[in-house]
């Protein structure tokens, strides 16, 4: 019983943590720059590759801080503090995506 309560106890903690940016899957956005320019579309990309650099570097410090924090805590303490940017890099590599596709067709 109590190994069954430490292993799910362990799931979570570990489910809790950052994933790494490179893990992190794009939101989709489809069409949501089909109106866009091409010369905007080439502007707002680099912006979005900026961005999606630091929130990269952020996470990178989040994964780092989890993992310490659950060795020597055992609580996952970047993803409770905020430091957590799953969200918005998935956001963000979506605006990529679909930057990228309209420009394909410029």
């Amino acid at each position: 019983m109590k190994l069954t309560l430490l292993a799910l106890c362990g799931a979570v903690l570990l489910g809790a943590c950052a994933k790494s940016p490179d893990a992190i899957v794009a939101a989709s956005m489809g069409n949501a720059y089909s109106g866009t320019t091409c010369a905007q579309a080439r502007g707002d990309l680099l912006v979005e590759q900026q961005t999606l650099a630091q929130l990269s570097s952020q996470q990178e410090g989040a994964v780092v801080g989890d993992a310490i924090g659950v060795f020597l805590l055992a609580v996952p303490v970047s993803s409770l503090t905020g430091g957590n940017k799953e969200g918005l890099i998935a956001t963000s590599k979506g605006k990529i995506n679909a930057l990228e596709a309209r420009l394909s067709n410029c």
